[in-house]
């Protein structure tokens, strides 16, 4: 995504983030990180809805990877990849910025309007 009229630019190294609560890959980050981390693709996140009986976060996109935590029915989540069965994003409303970061069952999610 561009932004018309607006550059970013990079001066010294990326800054250090934590993982577990900061919206970057080494392949993709939240656009709110452009200008601030070196990644090739920016994102912005589409809201999501945690629906069902709830759903776990997990550090990959596996069903044996570490749970992170478990989300109740309708908690907010930041859409920022689908990949097949899977989605990878920040847990919260759209102005969190200090979330819980990882992978949930695409399935258990629904958008937001």
């Amino acid at each position: 995504m561009t932004t018309p009229g607006v550059s970013y630019s990079l001066s010294g190294p990326s800054e250090k983030h934590d993982p577990a609560h900061l919206p970057v890959r080494g392949d993709l980050a939240h656009i709110r990180l452009a200008g601030k981390v070196f990644v090739p693709h920016y994102v912005v996140p589409l809201p999501h809805r945690v629906n069902g009986a709830g759903t776990q976060v997990l550090s990959a996109a596996r069903a044996d990877a570490e749970v992170l935590a478990v989300l109740p029915t309708g908690t907010g989540f930041q859409v920022l990849d689908l990949a097949g069965t899977w989605a990878w994003g920040q847990v919260g409303e759209a102005d969190a910025e200090d979330g819980l970061v990882g992978y949930v069952p695409a399935e258990a999610l629904h958008a937001v309007e």
